[in-house]
């Protein structure tokens, strides 16, 4: 029983992002170098999107 209750707390705590925000506030980050990883993730975003190649929207069918 109570291994249930932990699993099911930990699978909350998990969807929440709980444990991923508070690594992200564990140490002070310059707002420089958030907007620098920020616009990294962007832009490996958007190359991997051009990597995918064209999508096909709901006008193409």
């Amino acid at each position: 029983m109570l291994e249930k209750a932990i699993k099911r707390f930990k699978r909350m705590v998990e969807k929440e992002g709980i444990i991923r925000e508070y690594k992200k506030r564990e140490y002070f980050e310059k707002p420089s170098t958030i907007l620098n990883r920020k616009n990294k993730a962007l832009q490996r975003k958007l190359l991997k999107k051009s990597r995918k190649g064209p999508t096909k929207s709901k006008t193409d069918y």
